[in-house]
């Protein structure tokens, strides 16, 4: 992935399950935050050492153990907060004195790098996604031509119908999607790109919404 003025930002698929890690931050100032650490940990710090990179946090998407099952052992390497939303804190399984809940429009910074936390319940009830310098950084909320599961504990079709259409929808056209796993034959897109293909973005109600991703017409 290429960087862009003064944003750092590489994705790399790590683990069985197609996960799409982030490192992203300052290019001048070389911080870095890694987003979702999984599977790979040793990946992501041969990568930073490599880029003379220095991980100041991490932030979590959501609590699902392939975007968590890393932090652990990230946590042993590197002394720094990890933000999650506070809707997801109670189902990590990991507990640590680095967590620090975050709310939506919060905002965490990097040098010449702001990132902001956009609260997008459905996949699970804290998911969250980050924007950052015309980037949006997806987790499982959002992914190229689909959208988060909402039928695992915690999920909520409803839910992801307003994320979807009240939040990320209004999103620049021009915003580059990063999602959280390589489903699709490309590794990112556009925003206006998935307003005119996305079958979940195109829905114009919530009850086709819900009969398209839960099989069922009735609100809930």
């Amino acid at each position: 992935m290429e960087e862009t003025s003064a944003l750092y930002l590489k994705q790399m698929e790590l683990g069985p399950m197609e996960n799409f890690v982030y490192l992203v931050g300052s290019r001048s100032t070389r911080e870095v935050f890694v987003v979702d650490p999984a599977w790979q940990v040793d990946t992501v710090l041969r990568v930073a050492k490599e880029e003379d990179l220095k991980i100041k946090g991490a932030l979590i998407s959501h609590y699902h153990f392939d975007h968590t099952n890393g932090l652990e052992e990230l946590l042993e390497h590197v002394s720094c907060p990890v933000y999650v939303n506070k809707q997801d804190a109670p189902y990590l399984e990991f507990s640590s004195d680095h967590i620090k809940h975050v709310q939506s429009g919060d905002k965490v910074k990097l040098g010449d790098i702001e990132i902001e936390c956009v609260h997008t319940p459905g996949h699970t009830p804290g998911s969250q996604c980050f924007h950052v310098r015309g980037h949006l950084i997806s987790g499982d909320t959002l992914f190229i031509g689909a959208c988060g599961r909402c039928d695992l504990p915690g999920g909520d079709a409803t839910q992801m119908y307003y994320s979807l259409t009240q939040k990320l929808a209004k999103f620049d056209d021009s915003t580059i999607l990063c999602p959280g796993h390589n489903y699709a034959d490309k590794a990112t897109t556009t925003m206006a790109e998935e307003k005119k293909t996305n079958p979940y973005l195109l829905c114009d109600s919530l009850q086709n919404f819900l009969r398209f991703r839960t099989g069922v017409s009735e609100y809930r």
